[in-house]
């Protein structure tokens, strides 16, 4: 969530730069002619902005990751509010919160966002990033409980927020860390070394499924799709929705290429796979997403993608416009 006029960082008493400004060049992706034509719709942005990001070859001025000071903070039913300012963090209750917020004197931060508490990719890709200037700023506080595959990721990346519903802070630290800038690639790559551990053997590939996991984006010759590429390129299956982090990082480190149908599940392999692997993820043909593609952009990683046929909910890709993807240089 972008600052707003009535967002709570307009209260801070003062904001410095905690990472440079930079440039990400916007790299081509490893596409097929014709893919781009399929799009009928996106998310997250226009589909101009996003063909804009998938056809790439200019360089983007990132601004600086900065952080907020403010003072005399509440924090009640997952919003904070300054005054007449608010930012939620995720859904209320819908009830009127009651009850007592505890008063907070030492200096504390916040790292966690409304996307991240809603897609687990997000939590992973921008969250966690986040929380490596939350830990230098203050104690860091977070209002959600983890979930699904967050404890074990949280454990093996040392994050130990202290979890509050409310609360009133004397001093709180607040960061806009949307910026693909350096510091923001430096602190992903420290990420995936915490995971990863050394540098493990390289392999073709690893295919994550979907299934329907998630929002309803069913792709329905997933299975067909997954044991060609396993059969024919020697990739790996995985389930990231019933296998442990271990299994995950296992599969994902080393892997050349990261493949699946858009959505969180592949964050868990984009954050870990090494510097030269590509992505290649299967659209579905209304729902454009370039939210992936600027992380490895970022990250100096190249991107593949396939648009499929159908629409948003059940769509079918393509075996052999995959293959001729995958054999783009």
């Amino acid at each position: 969530m972008g600052i707003t006029p009535d967002d709570v960082m307009v209260k801070a008493v003062s904001q410095w730069d905690v990472a440079p400004a930079g440039i990400v060049t916007i790299r081509p992706a490893k596409v097929l002619s014709g893919q781009i034509d399929r799009i009928r719709g996106a998310e997250f942005g226009s589909i101009e902005d996003v063909v804009r990001d998938f056809i790439g070859g200019f360089d983007s001025p990132q601004p600086p990751t900065r952080a907020f000071r403010l003072t005399q903070i509440l924090l009640m039913d997952g919003a904070l509010y300054a005054g007449n300012a608010v930012r939620h963090l995720k859904p209320r209750s819908g009830r009127f919160p009651m009850g007592f917020a505890p008063r907070e004197t030492a200096c504390t931060s916040m790292y966690e966002s409304w996307v991240g508490n809603r897609w687990f990719g997000n939590w992973l890709l921008d969250d966690c990033l986040t929380y490596r200037l939350a830990e230098q700023a203050g104690r860091p506080v977070a209002t959600t409980l983890a979930t699904g595959h967050q404890p074990a990721y949280e454990r093996q990346l040392g994050i130990e927020p202290t979890r509050k519903t409310s609360a009133f802070f004397e001093e709180l630290i607040l960061f806009d860390d949307r910026s693909h800038n350096e510091g923001k690639r430096d602190r992903a790559t420290n990420l995936r070394r915490r995971l990863i551990g050394s540098e493990p053997a390289r392999h073709p590939g690893v295919y994550l499924l979907r299934g329907s996991s998630g929002a309803r984006r069913v792709l329905r010759n997933e299975r067909t799709i997954a044991e060609h590429l396993a059969t024919r390129r020697g990739f790996q299956v995985l389930d990231p929705t019933i296998a442990d982090l271990e299994t995950i990082v296992r599969a994902c480190a080393g892997a050349d290429v990261i493949a699946g149908v858009e959505g969180s599940h592949l964050v868990h392999g984009l954050m870990m796979m090494p510097p030269s692997a590509r992505a290649l993820v299967i659209q579905p043909p209304g729902r454009a997403v370039s939210v992936l593609k600027l992380m490895t952009d970022r990250q100096g990683q190249d991107y593949s993608f396939v648009v499929g046929v159908g629409n948003n909910e059940v769509f079918d890709a393509s075996v052999g416009e995959i293959e001729r993807t995958l054999d783009l240089a």
